[in-house]
């Protein structure tokens, strides 16, 4: 498995190297409505995309297989999408590190947070995250298959993220499935720096 991570990261490396530039001139007439209903279409796909590559992991293997492989997926786009934010969309006071606040603010650009609408709580030495309406699990409860794993998910999804941003970000996750939950929360997350 470290030999495919590694084999997808130097392939999207040198498909960045080779100028893969994108043709962006159908937005060029798209006026703001138009441009914000794409980025919702593109969210939206994101969205489905990641659902069914779930779904049919777990049908050619098994529900523990596809959470395993959702880990290191997620492990591995978070780190890459936090880099490519803060590149686009630089940080507020800019500098080395960010820290909690430069979390936050790439967070908020993230596209799971945009799609799920985390609650975003800032206090001076930490953050904490909560999520009352997931999509991915309510749709799974809705057709009766029950929660899956997700917190050793996004547990590194939150962790490679933080660590591009700012290295002294350490995560903490206060419950998330399979552990026990509230009704109106799913997860809970808490994010601090190192002393």
């Amino acid at each position: 498995m470290d030999k495919l991570k590694a084999k997808a990261r130097t392939t999207a490396k040198e498909e960045k190297n080779k100028g893969g530039k994108m043709d962006l001139t159908v937005f060029k007439d798209m006026d703001k409505k138009q441009l914000l209903a794409y980025i919702e279409f593109l969210l939206w796909n994101y969205r489905v995309m990641d659902a069914f590559w779930f779904i049919r992991a777990t049908e050619k293997f098994d529900l523990a297989t596809a959470e395993k492989l959702n880990e290191q997926v997620w492990d591995t786009v978070a780190g890459y999408a936090a880099k490519d934010l803060m590149e686009k969309f630089p940080l507020p006071g800019g500098g080395e590190k960010p820290g909690l606040a430069g979390f936050v603010h790439a967070l908020k650009l993230f596209p799971w947070c945009i799609l799920v609408g985390y609650e975003i709580t800032e206090e001076p030495d930490r953050v904490t995250i909560t999520v009352p309406s997931c999509p991915a699990q309510e749709a799974r409860l809705k057709r009766g298959l029950g929660e899956y794993v997700c917190k050793h998910m996004h547990k590194k999804e939150f962790e490679s993220f933080a660590r591009m941003v700012d290295d002294r970000i350490r995560v903490h996750c206060e419950f998330a499935p399979p552990d026990p939950h509230p009704d109106d929360l799913f997860c809970k997350w808490r994010f601090f720096l190192e002393q």
